[in-house]
């Protein structure tokens, strides 16, 4: 149901690299690429497309044939083929800490066996059935007033119950030294509101429906059919009232701060201060986000019967709690968020749930493998045996040679004025990279595990998780944070303007330390200008030097910024992922331009890292050649239909294949690089190529 969680920070201000990382279970559908001595798996490739036809397909055709999508997987792509390999290491990690784990241990590594031993034992999970999450359902049930019912959601942070609100530390866009709490719109169960409100996604709010009456019928929760409908009906109402993803992903009209009284008074109808105590924060000052949402929101709360919101509370906490208790909430679990969202046809293994629930997912669109887990602790574990320090090295060598090569194309850049390149490289010089694992451990000195209470494990993980956000809330920005645990395959660009390459990311297809440099530079390097690049996108220009939310831009280069972006933004819109299912170009637009910069920049880095010295051609391939093939490479995979419109329709991500044929025609080197020509399917002419960093 809803999804939001404080570790969680807005997602306009963090961007990461890419969705549909997840794994699961299966036998690999053929056999693993072959990267060679150079590093890029040239069988996989499709020499009877024309590169300047489909140059994703020319790069990873063959594999794309040969390829089925397991039946336990709505994605199948090298970057997964990387998360089996950590799921596989983290399986035999809880495998041999959880053999010898107490029922109440005090050690680190003894938790997570204990946290991993509870969630594996199946039958004490199935004779317990719905009864974990009794409690929640008594709060619930008890709370018969709208006071009662804000602060069940107030706590949505640090347990299992929804909120129609979402509530997120961050840094202050105003006050980059501080914390504050950003205030939003939520409630809703389906990915995007356009799943309430377009016919085209009718067939999943009625499998919704469906999901919420048997949720309310395995917790025995009275007249579960009506109260499904009506829980349907209201979510409907607040999709209705909520803003796209395209207008939350403004940083300037996402920042509305104001006072507590000031929010009562802008969404009367709801008890804000009830909510706010109840997560432990009570500020005085808040960030409203989307500022016309929220008094819509609140006085459809307002409105609604209390059996009604009691019935939908009682759902999101079933919702929540479903992947961690019997058989009969997991399947409809999946067949709703797995299946009917994503096309995945199995369920997968048990350990591989496992994993993700004591280890976590970033990736994930739902709370399973979001809240209540051990991810940094389990982080902790991985990298002191799999991350090997000569990758963290060359990787920084790497970063090195990204900003040089950034720092150049902000000093030559055409379009753009003295006063703003001033500006433009003091933001640059003041990025962090962040490679491996955090500096500081994380302390699970406090947090008590059972090996025989799977669902409570989860809710005092979440409870400790929070309390460790909320309890830094009022003292300095920590700038030696992460969001993401080290063995995520992953990368982000956060609002402490640094970027981070967790140690998970650090594997072929993305990085091999005996890789052929330019296919590291096409991946890992394209990555890091990538990262790079999100802080100068169509939002992060609007992020200065010091991290304050302020225009630094002279009028005319903003104007031609917004000009060559819109650009792009309706290059992008012209591709189809299926059949009359556009791109949107608006939604993608900053993952688009930083896809387009981190590649441009891989080029430049690489040609700078070789000193003047001619570079080496490799089974008859140049070095531009193997940069561009490496960027290719790395996003090699293919989606279920399913998973395509979810992706389309909530992800400001791109389809994979655009993220390379998108690049390439606008990179003036691909054209002599690979020989395309006027009239093929991707040629551009130079007027007609986006040239932005």
């Amino acid at each position: 149901m809803t999804i939001d969680s404080g570790r969680r920070t807005a997602l306009l201000i963090v961007t990461i690299l890419c969705a549909a990382c997840g794994a699961a279970d299966a036998p690999e559908p053929i056999a693993k690429p072959q990267y060679g001595a150079w590093g890029f798996d040239r069988a996989g490739g499709d020499p009877a497309t024309a590169p300047g036809d489909d140059f994703f397909r020319y790069a990873n055709g063959t594999w794309l044939t040969r390829t089925d999508i397991p039946p336990d997987k709505t994605v199948y792509s090298l970057r997964i083929v990387m998360s089996d390999a950590i799921d596989q290491r983290l399986h035999d990690l809880m495998e041999q800490l959880s053999a010898g784990a107490e029922h109440e241990p005090r050690t680190t590594e003894g938790k997570i066996g204990a946290f991993y031993k509870s969630f594996m034992d199946e039958p004490r999970v199935e004779r317990l059935g719905a009864m974990p999450l009794a409690p929640l359902l008594d709060e619930v049930r008890t709370a018969t007033s709208r006071d009662r019912l804000a602060a069940l959601m107030g706590r949505s942070n640090a347990d299992l119950h929804g909120s129609l609100f979402s509530s997120i530390i961050d840094v202050d866009l105003k006050d980059p030294n501080h914390y504050a709490l950003y205030i939003g719109q939520g409630g809703l169960g389906l990915p995007d509101r356009d799943y309430y409100l377009q016919p085209s996604f009718a067939a999943q709010k009625t499998q919704y429906q469906q999901y919420v009456a048997r949720l309310l019928d395995l917790i025995a929760w009275p007249d579960a059919a009506r109260r499904a409908g009506e829980i349907v009906a209201l979510e409907t109402r607040i999709a209705d009232a909520s803003w796209t993803k395209v207008q939350q992903r403004d940083p300037v009209a996402v920042y509305n701060p104001m006072s507590v009284a000031e929010l009562g008074r802008l969404a009367p109808g709801f008890p804000w201060a009830t909510y706010l105590k109840a997560g432990t924060l009570e500020p005085e000052r808040v960030v409203v986000m989307e500022k016309s949402a929220l008094p819509k929101i609140a006085a459809i709360f307002a409105a609604a019967p209390i059996a009604t919101l009691q019935a939908w509370m009682a759902a999101n906490a079933a919702d929540n709690a479903a992947p961690y208790l019997s058989r009969q909430f997991v399947n409809a679990f999946f067949e709703l968020h797995d299946k009917g969202l994503g096309g995945q046809q199995e369920l997968a293994a048990r350990w591989r749930r496992g994993v993700k629930a004591i280890s976590g997912d970033f990736g994930s669109d739902n709370r399973f493998g979001r809240f209540g887990t051990m991810g940094f602790a389990v982080g902790e574990s991985y990298t002191a045996r799999h991350f090997p320090p000569e990758a963290k090295a060359r990787i920084e060598t790497l970063v090195g040679h990204l900003k040089k090569a950034y720092r150049a194309r902000i000093e030559t850049l055409e379009w753009m004025g003295p006063a703003t390149k001033v500006e433009a490289l003091k933001k640059l010089d003041t990025y962090t990279i962040k490679v491996g694992y955090p500096d500081r451990p994380r302390d699970y000195s406090t947090l008590s595990i059972r090996d025989d209470d799977a669902l409570g494990n989860v809710r005092r993980a979440g409870t400790h998780e929070w309390a460790f956000y909320a309890g830094r809330f009022r003292g300095p920005v920590d700038r030696t944070d992460w969001l993401m645990t080290p063995q995520t395959n992953n990368a982000y660009n956060g609002s402490l303007r640094d970027i981070v390459f967790p140690a998970g990311i650090l594997q072929p297809p993305i990085f091999d330390a005996n890789a052929d440099p330019a296919i590291n530079f096409g991946a890992a390097g394209a990555v890091i200008g990538h990262e790079l690049t999100h802080g100068f996108d169509d939002q992060g220009r609007k992020i200065d030097a010091d991290g304050t939310l302020r225009d630094w831009w002279t009028p005319d280069d903003a104007k031609a910024f917004v000009a060559r972006a819109a650009r792009l933004s309706a290059q992008y819109s012209q591709f189809e992922a299926l059949p009359s299912l556009h791109v949107n170009g608006d939604l993608t637009l900053g993952e688009n331009i930083a896809d387009l910069g981190g590649v441009a920049l891989a080029l430049d880095a690489y040609r700078a890292s070789l000193e003047g010295k001619t570079p080496t051609v490799i089974d008859g391939l140049t070095g531009d050649q193997r940069v561009l093939l490496g960027w290719a490479q790395a996003w090699r995979g293919k989606l279920r239909d399913d998973a395509v419109r979810k992706q389309v329709a909530s992800d400001p991500h791109s389809p994979r294949q655009f993220r390379v044929n998108g690049v390439v025609r606008n990179l003036d080197a691909w054209y002599p690089a690979f020989e395309v020509k006027a009239g093929q399917t991707l040629f551009l002419t130079p007027a007609d190529r986006v040239r932005i960093w």
